[in-house]
This record gives C-alpha cells, structure tokens and sequence, in this order.
C-alpha cells in the first residue's frame, strides 16, 4: 500500500509539444501539459465537457521518450506522483505550483513512422 499513497493516473491529449531541456551532467528534464475532460448531461439534458489541464515534468530516460515520441495532440496515459514546490516570481510573491512526476507513459494511436 505505500506506492499508493501518492499516485497519480490521467489519459489525456498533450497540449503542446514537450519542452525539452538538458541539465549539466546531460540528465533531461521534459515539461508539458495534457488535457483531461469528462462529459455529463446537465438538469436541461444538455451535455457539458469539462476540459482540465495539468502540468507534467518527465526526468532522465521517461523525457528521452517524451522527447522522441510525444508531440502536440498525442493521446497518452501516464502514471506518475503529485509535486508541490513554490518559487518567488520578478516581483518578490511567493508562486505555488502542482505538477504531476511522470513515471511512466503510455502512448496510444497510430504508430509513428518516421
């Protein structure tokens, strides 16, 4: 039960392509967003989407792939952990962000030959 204590499971399509970028020491780190809707009828019987965005961060050989296979509009699924960390913006404010921890990806659709 520990790994399930903070996990994180989402089958979306990428909003963009990953943004790679490589860190001393050559370790990779690849930063990119997947949307993730759902649909229900309302009390008028009329069907709403609801799209939500998420912000993910892929390191080493999980952003080697990002990099190599995934672009804008790819369905994938990922497994991954949630990540809170802040930062201080230009103006001094404290910033928060949660992102999702890519562990694994999952890439669905046709093959990509290239």
């Amino acid at each position: 039960m520990y790994a399930l204590k903070n996990k994180v499971q989402l089958i979306g399509n990428l909003g963009n392509n990953p943004e790679v970028k490589s860190l001393d020491g050559g370790k990779k780190v690849a930063r990119f967003n997947v949307a993730t809707s759902e649909s229900y009828r309302n009390t008028k019987g009329e069907k709403i989407t609801e799209t939500q965005w998420h912000t993910l961060v892929a390191w080493g050989k999980v952003a080697e792939i990002a990099e190599k296979f995934l672009q804008k509009g790819s369905e994938v699924a990922i497994e991954g952990k949630l990540i809170n960390r802040s930062y201080n913006d230009k103006e001094g404010n404290k910033k928060y962000i949660t992102e999702v921890q890519v562990n694994e990806i999952l890439m669905f659709g046709k093959e990509n030959k290239a």
